[in-house]
């Protein structure tokens, strides 16, 4: 019943033909993660390094690359977790098909962690600095864990029961970090371990952590799975996995892991802190350096066959991708249950995740009564941004079910349009301000400020959506390229915004100062003031201002990533013919979204050139990684 370990995942996954082991030596600064993006690109296998260069312990890459290899490794336990999640719906329909949750009950139990004394992760005992040190993006500030599995427990109330296991970025060396001692532990708005953080800073004590990689392969994906408030992550991986999870009980220290790879245990002392720093993130930029929790490590210990997995994120798609899948895939149908009248919720992978989220709810509100005016929408928008980590979404559009039954927030070209057709911008923009965004996301107010915006839009088309673009289309000075990204929705090349001096963190205050002044808006202004109702782009109703519309327009996730990761609704979105009524903002024309890269904006991530050029060779046809990219995509 699944995988205990990670070594029984690989030699099944080899058997199968999904995995490919690698004997050549590659290098784990910046040649293992050009690889790994290359070969989720193509939809190739899983790849052991068995001698990366630097490395003491064969690295793992791309085991969760794609949707199929992800069923393969959960082929035991994805019907039984999806038959839990029915039964979290409607228990009474343990009573009506009693041949299908027949299990049910023992899978349950299986939830339960395994309490033991001893595991295969105590065999050996290392230095911190013999752990591998795999570098992802050229101006990472050293090596990271990107596959971690942090374990802490409630200081008012230990042990596993109201334990909390996250995926938080875990840097291993590099700035300040003292050597072999000292690692940056960096977690973000929403996430677990800051209340049991809070709660041991409360009591005036040191915070005890573990630090997991390797071992079952339903870890990594319990970690990121959004559960509810009290419900342990290990819990869920034992339906996961198929089996307990094992964890070695200790007095005054929290519990380990038993089938771990390799295990960190360490302590964050109260207001210990250091620069954790540059990283390349999922938003597809540089997180930049700043004080984040330091961790003292007391033990690093790793089983006798020990595999180090990782990942590489940056500018999605890439292999956390997957993960944001499974998550759909196992509690997608319990988002009715969680926020009442709403269908569906898609965090858009392509924009950042949290950037922008689509929803598709309900109108049940005076049922007798026809009407355009969203009310109940409105209230779900509500519920929907008070939910964990989808209150961090900067942008929300929402619309009625009833208005295109069948539409799913997940199908993003006829959400959009649907949108676009019923949008009233006079009426229907909500601004939230000086509220808290993704703590990766710089294109806010301030470091963890920002703003957000919810559309809401129901009832009949109020327009007909423009499919092409008509010619002669004259723009203020500066403005140049009009590009069609989708039906009623343009991109412009606008004025570039002189770029500023790379900082190594955001608390400057002349930075957000300048911020505040925000001059580049005065160019937005002066377009919105060149477009009348007798101007060609008065009837496409988006208008999005970025450097490159050439580059925005050729593809759809290029237009999502560019116009909601560098934008910051309260800051960047304007309109033609723009009013103000009792507080309320709205705008007769086109709106307009300001989505150039700004000076206060983390730098993209970009691969480097030499590195590249390094892999091409290896990959040629008869060079050693020519297998990686060889035979059927997808397995």
């Amino acid at each position: 019943m699944g995988f205990r370990t990670l070594r029984a995942c690989v030699d099944a996954l080899r058997a199968d033909g999904m995995l490919v082991e690698i004997d050549h030596p590659v290098d784990q600064r910046l040649e293992i993660a050009e690889i790994q993006r290359r070969l989720f690109r193509a939809g190739g296998p899983a790849v052991l390094f068995t001698r990366p260069r630097g490395s003491g312990f064969p690295i793992l890459c791309n085991l969760y690359g794609t949707q199929a290899r992800i069923e393969r490794i959960f082929a035991d336990s994805l019907d039984r977790v999806k038959r839990l999640v029915e039964l979290k719906i409607d228990p009474a329909e343990a009573l009506k098909k009693p041949w299908r949750y027949w299990r049910s009950p023992f899978d349950a139990l299986s939830m339960l962690p395994k309490r033991c004394r001893s595991g295969p992760v105590l065999a050996r005992e290392i230095p911190l600095s013999r752990l591998p040190q795999v570098v992802s993006w050229p101006g990472d500030g050293g090596g990271f864990v990107t596959l971690p599995a942090v374990y802490t427990e409630d200081p008012d109330r230990p042990g596993t029961t109201h334990s909390n296991l996250g995926m938080y970025r875990v840097q291993l060396s590099g700035n300040d970090y003292e050597h072999d001692r000292e690692i940056g532990l960096h977690y973000q708005l929403h996430r677990g371990i800051g209340v049991h953080h809070a709660a041991a800073l409360a009591r005036g004590e040191s915070l005890k952590v573990a630090i997991f990689v390797g071992g079952s392969p339903a870890l990594a994906p319990s970690a990121v799975m959004p559960l509810p408030e009290g419900l342990s992550e290990l819990t869920f991986a034992g339906v996961l996995a198929g089996h307990r999870i094992p964890m070695i009980a200790r007095k005054n220290r929290p519990a380990i892991y038993a089938e771990a790879d390799f295990v960190i245990e360490g302590t964050i002392m109260p207001g210990a802190t250091k620069p954790e720093g540059p990283f390349g993130d999922h938003l597809g930029y540089y997180a930049r350096r700043h004080d984040f929790p330091l961790m003292r490590v007391d033990h690093v210990w790793h089983r006798a066959d020990a595999i180090w997995p990782i990942t590489v994120v940056g500018r999605p798609p890439q292999e956390d991708t997957l993960f944001g899948w499974l998550v759909h895939e196992l509690t997608g149908p319990v988002i009715p249950t969680v926020l009442p009248g709403v269908r569906s919720v898609h965090a858009v992978d392509a924009s950042g995740v949290h950037p922008l989220l689509l929803a598709v709810g309900s109108e049940r509100y005076l049922p007798w009564k026809s009407s355009s005016r969203p009310a109940e929408l409105l209230t779900q928008a509500a519920a929907i941004l008070g939910q964990g980590q989808l209150s961090l979404a900067k942008y929300l559009f929402i619309v009625a079910e009833g208005d295109a039954p069948g539409l799913d927030a997940h199908d993003i070209r006829p959400f959009l349009s649907h949108l676009l057709e019923r949008a009233d911008w006079r009426r229907d923009c909500h601004f939230q301000t000086e509220t808290t965004i993704d703590t990766l996301d710089y294109s806010g107010s301030g470091f963890n400020a920002g703003s957000k915006l919810v559309v809401a839009a129901r009832g009949p088309a109020i327009r007909t959506l423009p499919g092409e673009l008509p010619s002669g289309i004259g723009l203020p000075e500066g403005f140049r390229n009009p590009r069609l990204c989708l039906p009623g929705v343009v991109a412009i090349s606008g004025p570039r915004i002189e770029p500023r001096p790379r900082l190594e963190a955001e608390n400057d205050a002349a930075i957000w100062s300048m911020v505040a002044a925000a001059p580049w808006s005065d160019d937005i202004e002066r377009l919105c003031r060149g477009i009348g109702q007798d101007h060609p782009l008065w009837s496409f109703p988006l208008l999005v201002i970025v450097d490159d519309a050439d580059f925005a327009a050729a593809t759809l996730d290029n237009f999502l990533w560019l116009t909601f990761t560098r934008s910051n609704p309260a800051a960047d979105v304007h309109g033609v013919d723009a009013t103000i009524h009792q507080k309320h903002w709205g705008c007769r024309g086109p709106l307009v979204i300001d989505a150039r890269l700004k000076p206060h904006h983390a730098p993209p991530v970009e691969e480097d050139a030499e590195v590249s050029a390094r892999i091409d060779a290896l990959c040629v046809r008869g060079g050693p990684l020519a297998p990686l990219l060889e035979g059927r995509p997808g397995r």
